[in-house]
């Protein structure tokens, strides 16, 4: 809103344009040339006499209206604009003329499409207007807003994400635990137990978990998140066998092989449910507001039920927690089965997930050093990953890869293109690009499905490279960013080849590579985007940090080293999956340093005669 005028000056000017005459400012020439002042105003001017009518116009005023001065001067306002009527021009002006208060405001006027800002104020002449068209203004705020609304959209939608995000990881975990729990025991009873401590109460308030043998039916597993509420728990389960109606949940379930949830428990459902006046005396205690069953199938077997119940205060089960608990029913059905099929079907799963983060080799004079971080806190596996094995003739691969995503079915995909990976670079021993070549084709002719660009390298000698102590990188790359190498001296260089087409697409076209020499003393960084690349900033800035920062940490051990570049560019905020491999190339005419750690490479070496 601007000032209001001076209504000394407007006031005379209005009175002289009103009377015609000028007396009390010192006759006809000082009037005139106030007349002319006021004429050549480049601020529109009008004024309004009692009538409400226009008893002056200044030509600018009548030029933004769109107007004459002569068509103008002589009619009413109302008449001439009726669209003021009852609007912030109307309230304004009467407000003036009657308190002799001057106002100062913005208003829309909708048959022009124009903001008008209105200084308004009376004189013995009349009513003094002044205004201006700030519409370009207000659209330039206007935009502004909109962009800052959409800033915090953005904002609690990235937000709500991560809950999302960090909810599924939690249920993620779940189902890793569940496996591993599996595997940590033979006894099924056990299982049993220790999965219904563990869906609780990420999944429910309290759960019972029930089997079956040779036709009878127990309730094995049990757990309340309330220790306080666990004895009337134990009461329930107790006396829940003999005391359910044929209509409730598990032998409903047992009976038909089908899920049954009901999000909202009312006293019909309990009369349904129990037969017993002391079950339903133990289950009222716990004051049960919703039930979902699910029965535990295996091998086309069914071997029990597992319950999940609410309180009131959580209320319906969610949707992600109901697609949990048919994943968390498959994992006990399979402890359920037998002792050795949950030995084997938790060793399967303990192996999937070594493989997914397993150590790296550590060859003598070369040492490796890994790291991993998921874009969602507490995740330990995702799309991004890294491997280092020796090939037959003793040279060592470094593979570091990125699928799309960051969920569970990523994280599939990736161990599918690890393995793929793993054997035929073992297999064929072809140089890195031969290698992506032989993968990508593999992951299209297998129907794998996915997308991922991955690099692959390998430290090697030759005959002649053995006896000199020269060790070769040779590296290719499908989509994914180039290594970086950390010379003795410092000097931080960016090795670069020929991108080749991500994984995925069965590209059949060349694949080309890049080789260098790999000084003692030198670093090798390979990483996957996550380490660099942000939503908000340049590719080529972030890759610029990460040279820079490698650079400040040159001379410090890999663990050093690859903490520090974690913390320093990612802080706690992660984007995105962050996997890095780490290889430092020691003296070969030296033992290896105590600092690298034991030799680990595997105890039989393969023919390859």
């Amino acid at each position: 809103m601007g000032n209001a005028p001076s209504a000394g000056v407007y006031g005379v000017s209005a009175a002289m344009v009103h009377s015609g005459h000028m007396n009390s400012v010192g006759g006809a020439a000082p009037a005139a040339l106030l007349m002319r002042a006021v004429e050549g105003m480049a601020r529109p001017l009008f004024v309004l006499d009692a009538e409400w009518r226009f008893s002056y116009m200044n030509p600018a005023g009548a030029a933004l209206l769109g107007e004459t001065v002569d068509g103008l001067v002589g009619r009413v306002i109302w008449d001439v604009y009726p669209e003021t009527v009852d609007s912030p021009f109307e309230r304004n002006y009467r407000q003036v003329a009657d308190t002799g208060v001057p106002s100062s405001f913005e208003a829309w006027f909708e048959p022009m499409r124009i903001w008008f800002q209105v200084d308004a104020f009376r004189t013995d002449g009349g009513l003094v207007v002044t205004y201006d068209d700030v519409t370009a203004r207000r659209q330039v705020e206007q935009a502004r807003e909109e962009a800052m609304a959409a800033r915090e959209a953005a904002a609690a939608r990235a937000a709500e994400a991560a809950a999302e995000a960090e909810l599924a990881g939690r249920h993620l975990m779940l189902i890793g635990a569940i496996s591993q729990a599996m595997t940590s025991t033979l006894d099924p009873d056990e299982a049993v137990h220790r999965f219904a401590e563990l869906v609780v109460p990420t999944l429910a308030d309290w759960c019972l978990v029930s089997v079956v043998e040779d036709g009878r039916r127990r309730d094995v597993g049990r757990a309340h998140r309330d220790a306080a509420m666990a004895p009337a728990m134990h009461r329930y389960a107790d006396l829940r066998v003999r005391s359910n109606r044929a209509g409730a949940p598990v032998p409903t379930s047992l009976r038909e092989g089908t899920p049954v949830v009901i999000q909202q428990l009312t006293d019909a459902h309990l009369d349904v449910m129990v037969a017993d006046d002391a079950a339903r005396a133990a289950l009222a205690s716990l004051q049960p507001s919703a039930v979902a069953t699910y029965p535990l199938v295996a091998r086309e077997e069914l071997f029990g039920a597992l319950t999940l119940v609410n309180g009131p205060d959580r209320g319906p089960f969610t949707d992600l927690e109901l697609r949990t608990a048919a994943v968390a029913s498959f994992r006990a059905a399979l402890a359920l089965d037998n002792a050795r099929l949950a030995t084997a079907q938790g060793q399967v799963a303990e192996r999937l997930q070594r493989s997914l983060l397993s150590a790296p080799v550590q060859p003598d004079h070369l040492e490796l050093a890994v790291r991993y971080r998921p874009a969602t806190q507490g995740i330990a596996i995702g799309g991004d990953w890294y491997d280092a094995f020796l090939q037959p003739d003793g040279s060592t691969v470094l593979v570091i890869g990125d699928v799309m995503g960051h969920d569970l079915e990523a994280a599939a995909a990736m161990a599918q293109l690890k393995t793929l990976v793993r054997a035929i670079a073992y297999d064929r021993q072809d140089e890195p690009a031969g290698v992506l070549r032989r993968v990508d084709l593999a992951v299209v002719g297998l129907g794998a499905e996915t997308l991922a660009t991955a690099l692959v390298a390998r430290v090697e000698q030759d005959p002649g490279d053995e006896v000199t102590g020269v060790r070769r990188l040779r590296w290719a790359t499908a989509g994914h960013p180039m290594p970086l190498l950390l010379l003795p001296d410092g000097t931080v260089a960016d090795l670069d080849c020929p991108v080749g087409p991500p994984l995925g697409i069965g590209w059949r076209g060349p694949r080309a590579g890049g080789v260098v020499e790999l000084p003692a003393g030198s670093t090798l960084l390979l990483f996957t985007d996550g380490l660099f690349e942000r939503r908000t900033s340049d590719l080529d800035a972030g890759r610029d940090r990460l040279r820079a920062l490698a650079a400040e940490l040159a001379g410090e051990s890999l663990d050093v080293l690859c903490d520090g570049l974690l913390a320093g560019l990612l802080g706690d905020a992660v984007e995105d999956d962050v996997a890095v491999l780490a290889v430092r190339a020691h003296r070969e005419d030296a033992r290896r340093p105590v600092q690298a750690g034991p030799e680990r490479v595997p105890a039989v070496r393969p023919f390859t005669g």
